[in-house]
């Protein structure tokens, strides 16, 4: 265990953290996923020591931390806007984070080629800040924190305010770096940033963790309403079990008769169905799904992971299909289908 925060507790005039406790494992790309105003940045302020916490501790390597001086914390910090200095070139700006170290020139100048080269900025270290691009800017941030090896990275919304050919780029560049062994802290607002990075996942709401785990945990099987909602479940509704058949079938607004497996806890709750789950067919068929409807295409709209395709089965309900399908169902909008899919995609999340 590199970092664990106990229960950290902090007041602010219109905000507070809440007991936030979690462990972040050596070699862990964990995810701090929350929306805007969730605490996510603040908690990473606490960490690096630009903020005191109220009650609580931190250790690094089972060491603590709480009370330590920034610069004694091995901890590197990206922050969104970059924070770059503007009076100085692209090498000054990476080597200030070895001010105060005994170096000598030559391992001074050894060190920034490296992680320079590393990051692909090279060629930029003679330029000012105020001729590079916005994720040009972020590469020299990552440089000036990397380059302190710190035992932990943070990153504040690192990809927020770049366009989605420069996001994708440098994500490339934070999977490339974790590769190489280095530990990453990010937040982001972005779930889909964070399924396509995070190792591990915490969600944040209102200033306490509400779920943690791995990407697959937390996005298959949400534990709140917020969670599901916030990870862009679509197919998730207020449901009732009916107590027929041992509470395997849950009750959609009076609406449809949704079969599942028998849940532990009831009878109020909410139903979630991926949207990849649902299988689409121009004609009732005999198969394994144990739940079959018919319903009117109201709408179908193309993305970028598939086609989306929106039913009116009693209930919206919304398929994720690839375009293959589209043309070989030949599917339009105000035309009857059928939708199935089995009990055990049917996740029953208890009020």
């Amino acid at each position: 265990m590199i970092l664990e925060l106990r229960n950290i507790s902090k007041q602010f005039p219109d905000f507070s953290l809440k007991d936030v406790s979690f462990k972040v494992e050596q070699g862990d790309y964990f995810i701090l996923l929350g929306e805007s105003g969730a605490g996510k940045s603040m908690l990473l302020e606490t960490i690096a020591g630009l903020v005191h916490p109220e009650s609580g501790s931190i250790l690094m390597e089972g060491n603590d931390i709480t009370h330590q001086k920034i610069q004694n914390r091995k901890i590197g910090l990206v922050f969104q806007d970059h924070a770059v200095f503007p009076h100085m070139t692209v090498y000054e700006n990476i080597a200030y984070s070895l001010h105060g170290r005994k170096l000598r020139l030559e391992e001074k100048k050894e060190r920034v080629s490296r992680v320079a080269n590393q990051l692909s900025i090279s060629g930029l270290l003679d330029r000012r800040p105020s001729t590079l691009s916005g994720g040009e800017l972020q590469r020299v941030a990552l440089a000036r924190s990397l380059i302190q090896q710190p035992k932990i990275l943070l990153l504040d919304e690192p990809l927020a305010s770049l366009d989605s050919r420069i996001k994708s780029d440098l994500r490339s560049q934070l999977r490339k770096i974790h590769r190489q062994g280095q530990t990453i802290l990010h937040v982001t607002h972005d779930y889909e940033e964070a399924l396509s990075l995070g190792s591990k996942i915490a969600v944040i709401n209102n200033g306490s963790i509400i779920q943690e785990g791995t990407p697959e945990e937390v996005f298959r099987n949400p534990k709140s309403e917020f969670v599901a909602h916030f990870v862009g479940a679509r197919n998730f509704f207020k449901a009732r079990l009916t107590g027929e058949n041992n509470n395997s079938v849950a009750l959609i607004g009076n609406k449809l008769a949704v079969k599942l497996q028998s849940p532990d806890t009831g009878p109020e709750g909410y139903i979630l169905i991926r949207s990849e789950d649902l299988i689409l067919s121009n004609d009732s068929f005999d198969s394994s799904a144990t739940n079959n409807f018919e319903g009117t295409i109201i709408e179908i709209i193309p993305g970028i992971r598939g086609t989306d395709v929106v039913i009116d089965a009693g209930i919206r309900l919304l398929a994720l299909i690839t375009a293959e399908s589209l043309t070989r169902l030949e599917l339009s909008e105000g035309k009857k289908i059928w939708i199935h899919f089995k009990a055990t995609a049917v996740k029953f999340i208890p009020a």
